[in-house]
């Protein structure tokens, strides 16, 4: 364990704020902590006129391994002392109740509230990037990957139907989603690159430099045409359903979640966690 923070804070350059994940021990994987450091790391970074882009980028050789699987206490104690951005509530509440307050805040959630922030968003990826992983790097505007970096969706072999924030046929398109989904296979850098859902691949070594340089030439522009063309673009997706296909996806999730629970006595299918510690 560390005393570290889990969130660390730099402005790299001006009208330009980094957010670090800063749990390379555990491949940044996502406990409740760190999901909401970040959320306040981005609310700063959001309501400070001075910044004009925020890149989110990860210490270590990973960006994020997903879900912390291994976060301790009940839902209850999960959620003690946060509070919650959204008004979903019950997160005391037995059965499947519980839950889904949970993963609609701090997943569905959150991704949402990031994903609309109006100020361009830089994902900095590097090594894995793995379920949850998607999560961070899918609501940011554009992605720069090192030439190291891989991306893989591996919930449907835990036996549930993708992440709660369900962006694969935007991201990806619906064949490509399918795929993503049925083989839990990698994605490189280069193929996601070719498929759109990175914008840039360099060399590991560059990464860091010229995702502040991009955040720079961006941070060159007007604020509010900024703001402005980031809301035109996002509404563009809404606009096909992106909105509803989202929420029926994270229903689904959460049916997953119940069936799994009756059959196996855990929120997964136990057979997957061997898969997720083969990556």
């Amino acid at each position: 364990m560390t005393d570290a923070p889990t969130i660390l804070y730099e402005t790299p350059a001006a009208g330009v704020a980094r957010l670090v994940l800063n749990r390379p021990e555990s491949r940044n994987a996502q406990d409740t902590i760190l999901l909401y450091a970040l959320n306040t790391a981005f609310d700063q970074a959001a309501r400070d006129d001075a910044i004009k882009v925020i890149i989110l980028s990860a210490a270590g050789p990973h960006f994020s391994s997903g879900h912390d699987l291994r976060e301790q206490g009940s839902i209850t104690d999960q959620m003690a002392g946060h509070d919650p951005v959204g008004t979903w509530c019950g997160f005391g509440c037995a059965g499947a109740e519980g839950r889904m307050a949970r993963e609609k805040e701090v997943y569905l959630g959150l991704s949402e509230r990031w994903r609309n922030i109006p100020k361009p968003t830089i994902a900095q990826v590097q090594g894995k990037c793995i379920a949850g992983g998607l999560m961070l790097a899918w609501p940011c505007d554009l992605i720069v990957a090192a030439d190291d970096a891989a991306f893989c969706d591996n919930t449907v072999g835990m036996g549930v139907a993708g992440v709660e924030y369900f962006a694969h046929p935007w991201e990806l398109g619906p064949r490509k989603a399918k795929e993503l989904l049925f083989t839990a296979d990698w994605l490189t850098a280069q193929d996601a690159k070719a498929l759109g859902m990175v914008n840039h691949v360099v060399p590991a070594s560059e990464l860091a430099t010229f995702t502040l340089d991009l955040a720079t030439r961006i941070a060159s522009k007007p604020m509010f045409a900024l703001k402005l063309a980031k809301e035109a673009v996002n509404a563009a997706e809404d606009a096909q359903g992106r909105v509803s296909a989202m929420q029926t996806a994270f229903a689904l999730h959460q049916l997953a979640h119940s069936h799994n629970m009756q059959v196996h006595g855990m929120p997964i299918d136990p057979g997957g966690l061997q898969v997720r510690r083969k990556t």
